[in-house]
């Protein structure tokens, strides 16, 4: 016990020195002064002390527990898993209810909070995305954000040099996306872990080195502007309208990808991704093309995130290299992780969650991120698996059934 506290006196004063310059030093730019925030600090050092405490609490609880009873433990929660996402009567009610918020949700809202939501519905496409590369083909990724600039910037050169529009430019950018995709997965094929991921990280260096300096087609640093947003059978539309007719799309697209994912999940294609994730050399050992394998894991992934970044570029207007850094390919891998690899019910909450809580926090702006921050790192030491566990589906071979249906009637 004295320990204990002793530690998590030294990481309160730890944290005080770490939050100090923003936590209790404030300038004033109106008045030209320096304010000094002092009880800000006593609340630092209370909060992370106590933080601190109950944090050794629960790791020495769940160490002593997971010792007794870890496979107990296991087989419940996989069987709650199993329960909210395999009966129609639990899973059902979630389901109308989920329908009816988000169809009724531009008619509770102000057209902001209406965009918001735009935003996060981007993201969670990009999750389920990239969920194919790294949640069930096992291929971890860090560079999934230029298939996502790859696709926008398809759109933005495509309307502003050809004139071409939303609709057509929607595939367009998919497609290319998808070959972009199937050229990267070519020299990539018998690369994995850390390799893999600093291999994808190059390119997507690449991608936006190239987009920052290509002023002739790409616009450079200047960008691409005046996109034209999505008509509907020619009818001008205001910008409040437009918002809540992409936001709808945004849905339809959300649904769409949901169905295409979870029937790959369940198709040969999916089981071949497991197998590949799970143990490469037994994949290739039992047959499996791992080539054709990768590169379809690599084209789906693609192809999402090629037709959500065309809606990105016709809701934003313009278009930046900035809009495309590692940080958007880290925050899309975030979501993957907290969700759960493989899950796509834990990657549409996560994606939710990451996307609009930190900007529901703006109201106490000087602190969102560290309490984002800190929830990323509780989930990562007590949900390792991510919000919603993957659940895997099992056969199980009964011996007396088969031997009875062979058997004499």
């Amino acid at each position: 016990m004295v320990q204990d506290i002793k530690k998590s006196f030294g990481i309160a004063l730890w944290f005080i020195f770490l939050t100090f310059p923003f936590v209790v030093v404030k300038v004033n730019t109106l008045k030209d002064v320096v304010e000094w925030r002092w009880m800000n600090m006593l609340w630092v050092g209370i909060g992370s002390f106590a933080l601190s405490f109950v944090w050794r609490w629960a790791m020495e609880r769940k160490a002593s527990q997971a010792k007794s009873d870890d496979a107990e433990s296991d087989t419940q929660a996989a069987s709650l898993t199993e329960r909210l996402f395999s009966e129609p009567k639990v899973y059902r009610p979630l389901i109308i209810i989920a329908a009816v918020f988000f169809l009724v949700f531009p008619l509770l809202f102000n057209i902001s909070q209406v965009n918001i939501m735009v935003l996060a519905l981007i993201f969670v496409v990009l999750g389920l995305g990239l969920n194919i590369n790294v949640g069930l083909a096992g291929m971890l990724d860090l560079g999934y954000v230029a298939f996502f600039a790859i696709g926008a910037y398809t759109y933005g050169i495509l309307n502003s040099k050809f004139g071409v529009g939303f609709w057509p430019a929607l595939p367009i950018g998919g497609l290319v996306a998808t070959i972009f995709g199937i050229l990267l997965g070519f020299p990539i094929l018998r690369l994995r872990g850390d390799y893999l991921a600093i291999v994808t990280l190059g390119f997507a260096t690449i991608a936006h080195v190239v987009i920052l300096n290509g002023e002739g087609l790409f616009g450079g640093a200047k960008g691409i502007a005046n996109i034209s947003r999505p008509g509907f059978f020619g009818i001008e539309m205001g910008i409040d309208a437009v918002t809540t007719y992409i936001y709808y799309l945004m849905i339809a697209l959300v649904v769409f990808t949901i169905f295409i994912t979870n029937r790959l999940k369940d198709s040969r294609i999916g089981r071949a991704w497991m197998a590949l994730r799970e143990d490469e050399i037994a994949c290739v050992a039992m047959g499996i093309d791992m080539a054709r394998t990768k590169l379809s894991a690599y084209a789906f992934g693609a192809f999402w995130a090629g037709v959500v970044g065309v809606i990105f570029a016709a809701r934003n207007t313009y278009l930046h290299p900035n809009s495309f850094t590692f940080m958007e390919s880290a925050i899309v891998l975030s979501i993957v992780v907290l969700g759960g690899m493989g899950s796509i019910v834990g990657v549409i909450i996560a994606a939710l969650v990451m996307i609009l809580m930190p900007e529901y926090l703006r109201a106490v702006a000087d602190y969102r991120m560290l309490a984002f921050g800190a929830v990323m790192v509780l989930m990562m030491i007590f949900r390792p698996q991510g919000l919603i566990a993957n659940v895997r589906r099992s056969y199980e071979y009964n011996p007396d059934d088969s031997a009875t249906e062979g058997g004499p009637s």
